[in-house]
């Protein structure tokens, strides 16, 4: 006989502890969210823009007069690349990490502090410093495209070897995987020294503002160059949702479901390691955003990958063009580098995982 009281409450715990319909909510509230941000960065500023004013513009176009030639080239010409590389880049790093987080079963994963942004950074500082000397030959095959793929080959052979040495027996090691990323940080940081010992002063001043992180340098250019590469990545993302759902219960059980799991971690390390070096290739070193983002998101509606993706990235784009709006105008007419705000919001939120995780952990 079934007892129909207790199959009645699972049916309501099973209602309750669905979040898909919050998700489908709080993705459409991100993206209304995004779309806001992204018209506030634009108008934000030393111009006479105003928000209705920019869209009046781009219904009407450029004969109406709605905007001066002035604001024309400072909306177009260098607001507009900044807040479409700063959505791209923030949109890649925390899709990225995400993306780990899911392929290493645990929270504490995120490119830049468990190394992969640094080896990214590694093959970046080597097409800038030695691009004219011992990687000429590299740089004239390949002209705007060396700079993305060197940093997309050092982030892939971090990020290769840091998978090697975490896990083993289809386990991951945090306590090991959080100490291979220090280790391969700081061998990536000593090479990165000598490299900057070798620049010349042009090199080195460039090189001083690019490790901080920054959107400053922001131009179609260069969005032309690793916006197709992040583009591509996280377009490819979003279909490892549900093998990354499989994986959390474990490598076997994936299995057993008909996820081809050695395959799906190489494509899911090669999209993330493509989408950090893209970004990191154009902005420098901006952390955090990979852990912070995921987080927040996995409190609020769940570790389901086929809505965490996506509002991963819509949160990473809001949140890192809401960063640069303030290093912009916190120290105005100077600029903050972008990677001391996330580093100052991210390092704080890092501890408080590590607090509130450390019993699951054993760290």
């Amino acid at each position: 006989m079934v007892d129909h009281s207790l199959a009645g409450s699972a049916g309501v715990m099973t209602r309750a502890g669905d979040r898909s319909a919050r998700a489908r909510l709080t993705i459409v509230l991100l993206a209304a969210l995004l779309a806001t941000v992204m018209l506030f960065s634009l108008t934000a500023g030393a111009s006479d823009a105003s928000v209705f004013g920019v869209l009046r513009d781009w219904l009407s176009g450029a004969d109406a007069g709605v905007l001066s030639a002035r604001d024309r080239i400072i909306i177009y010409d260098i607001r507009l690349p900044r807040v479409v590389l700063g959505a791209l880049i923030g949109a890649a790093l925390a899709v990225s990490g995400a993306v780990m987080q899911g392929l290493f079963r645990n929270p504490l994963a995120d490119p830049g502090i468990v190394g992969v942004s640094a080896g990214a950074g590694l093959g970046a500082v080597s097409v800038i410093v030695l691009g004219g000397t011992a990687l000429a030959p590299f740089t004239a095959l390949l002209g705007s495209m060396a700079l993305p793929l060197a940093a997309f080959v050092g982030g892939l052979a971090t990020t290769l070897i840091l998978y090697q040495v975490a896990t083993r027996q289809g386990r991951t090691s945090v306590a090991t995987m959080l100490l291979a990323g220090i280790a391969l940080s700081a061998l990536a940081g000593a090479l990165m020294g000598i490299l900057i010992y070798l620049a010349d002063d042009r090199q080195l001043r460039d090189l001083t503002f690019w490790q901080l992180g920054s959107l400053a340098g922001a131009t179609w250019t260069k969005i032309a160059t690793a916006g197709p590469i992040m583009l591509v990545a996280l377009a490819a993302m979003p279909f490892f949702a549900r093998g990354l759902n499989a994986l959390a219960l474990g490598e076997a059980t994936a299995t057993h479901l008909g996820v081809p799991v050695q395959r799906l971690k190489y494509i899911a390390i090669a999209g993330v390691s493509a989408a950090v070096g893209a970004s990191v290739a154009v902005s420098g070193g901006i952390g955090f955003i990979g852990i912070v983002v995921p987080h927040v998101l996995r409190l609020s509606i769940g570790p389901d990958n086929r809505y965490l993706l996506p509002a991963s990235a819509l949160l990473g784009a809001t949140l890192l063009l809401l960063a640069d709006a303030l290093a912009r105008t916190i120290v105005a007419p100077a600029e903050l580098p972008i990677g001391i705000i996330t580093a100052a919001v991210g390092g704080p939120f890092f501890l408080w995982i590590l607090l509130r995780k450390r019993g699951v952990l054993d760290l």
